[in-house]
């Protein structure tokens, strides 16, 4: 049988770095995880091929050899996947789809044969003894949460490494919090599971011999969910970080909780992270209440940001306007929040209710849900009605990420972040870097808005933290990145369903 898995193409955001990847010579930010892990799943026999939209058309050619079609997306790709179902209807081609999108709003896929939700782990192997009886159903689902220890490695042979700008991994699923706007526990539960040391080290050794080289993304809901498993994997990536020469620079995300214990930044630093995206969501304590972000209440936020900085982690953090409690005055709140703090990528997005988030059942049963979400946070739409106002939150969300990514108050964040950061990530240069900071002279230094604050901080920076250059060019790509999308997003009509 042959097997066409297709990655639907991602809509331009602030997530999908497109701005970044001209300057990496890359065509995509990361590969598809869960299209690559599906397919170690299934039957040795069958031939199997991957199209990821975002680096590649998907031809005539790709759907006719094909004779099933398996798509994996998440919601923000909801638009690219429906346009692949009806190519691949349109060609008579049986659709099975599994993933995010198709298991939390399956409603908005019709055309799809199979519906395989949930975990793959589960409930594959059900369509695949069905399909081998003749007999397979339109829906599988399943409320278990499965042993991840006996996930197989992703078979990296199916994609093109040269196409990507980081690689992904997944060590656990699951995150101990409940946060009232999320949807991580109903995906993957409050418990964490994880793979073993042994199992990650032979993906990481796999990833290594296929050629890669730089950085790696461990894509888990909260990478410290389980401490206690966290810390025993470290040690072992530890030791073989230094065996392999430190062929991989790791990020990741985690809660905020990560600042009060100093062990685990240690052991995160010596394994080469240098990044983590963390859920701070607002300085207000009200708000935090509000959504039971209830382990951030408790801690002084300023300080445990500028803790994990000390310990050579950048710190990428997530923030959300539009709670109940948010007056007009949390827009300034934010923003004196994010430049004192000095959290330079800064992702601040609108209050959205996923499907079947405590948040959704609450705005539904106050009959304040407007519409079906798009999936993406950062493209200044709403899917509910908001206390201030929808007027006043759209406006006042745009003006804030305008600013925050103007090149004056950019910059001015990133020196700030420079002053507290020490930074621990070993790994010489690559051509890749060069070749961006090359770039970065021309397209930034000589033809962006922000010419005069980049030199500025390369000369500043070059001099005065040198070990911190590639942060502070890299900082900068992004930088142009986020302006673009910022503009982008303030030249368009509020979107409130």
């Amino acid at each position: 049988m042959n097997i066409l898995l297709v990655n639907p193409s991602y809509p331009d955001t602030f997530w999908s770095f497109k701005h970044v990847l001209r300057f990496v010579s890359r065509k995509a930010a990361f590969p598809p995880l869960g299209l690559l892990t599906v397919a170690a799943m299934l039957p040795g026999g069958w031939d199997k091929r991957l199209v990821d939209l975002n680096v590649e058309e998907l031809t005539d050619e790709h759907i006719a050899w094909a004779d099933m079609v398996f798509i994996g997306a998440m919601l923000v790709q909801k638009e690219g996947a429906q346009e692949v179902i009806q190519r691949c209807k349109e060609a008579g081609k049986r659709i099975v789809a599994g993933g995010p999108a198709f298991t939390s709003s399956p409603h908005l896929f019709p055309g799809v044969d199979h519906l395989v939700l949930n975990e793959a782990e589960v409930t594959l192997p059900l369509f695949i003894r069905d399909l081998a009886a003749g007999e397979p159903k339109p829906v599988y689902t399943s409320d278990e949460k499965p042993d991840i220890t006996r996930t197989p490695v992703p078979m990296w042979s199916l994609m093109k490494l040269k196409n990507y700008a980081t690689m992904s991994v997944q060590f656990s699923r699951g995150c101990p919090f409940n946060c009232e706007f999320c949807d991580i526990i109903i995906m993957n539960g409050r418990m964490p599971r994880t793979k073993t040391p042994d199992q990650m080290l032979r993906e990481l050794t796999s990833l290594r011999a296929a050629g890669w080289r730089g950085s790696v993304f461990i894509v888990d809901d909260n990478f410290i969910g389980n401490k206690d498993k966290v810390k025993e994997f470290l040690r072992a990536l530890i030791a073989w970080q230094k065996e392999h020469r430190y062929p991989f620079k790791f990020l990741t995300e985690a809660s905020l909780n990560l600042a009060q214990d100093e062990q685990l930044m240690t052991l995160m630093s010596m394994a080469n992270f240098h990044k983590v995206f963390l859920g701070i969501e607002s300085p207000s304590p009200e708000s935090l209440k509000e959504c039971s972000k209830h382990q951030n209440t408790v801690l002084d936020l300023s300080k445990a940001v500028d803790s994990i900085h000390a310990h050579g982690l950048q710190v990428m953090a997530g923030f959300i306007v539009g709670f109940d409690s948010d007056t007009d005055k949390i827009f300034d709140i934010q923003m004196d929040f994010i430049q004192k703090v000095g959290v330079v990528t800064a992702m601040v997005g609108v209050l959205t209710a996923l499907p079947g988030t405590r948040l959704w059942h609450r705005l539904k049963a106050e009959n304040r849900l407007l519409c079906d979400t798009s999936g993406e946070n950062t493209d200044g739409s709403l899917n509910f009605i908001p206390k201030m106002g929808a007027d006043t939150l759209l406006q006042g969300y745009r003006d804030l990420v305008n600013s925050l990514y103007s090149p004056n108050i950019y910059y001015k964040r990133i020196n700030m972040f420079l002053s507290k950061y020490k930074p621990t990530a070993r790994g010489r240069p690559t051509l890749s870097d060069m070749a961006a900071f090359m770039r970065s002279l021309w397209l930034i230094g000589m033809r962006s808005r922000a010419r005069r604050h980049y030199w500025r901080l390369i000369f500043k920076t070059g001099f005065t933290r040198f070990r911190s250059l590639p942060t502070a060019v890299d900082l900068a790509i992004q930088g142009l990145h986020f302006e673009k999308c910022a503009r982008k997003m303030q030249q368009s009509e509020n979107v409130a369903c």
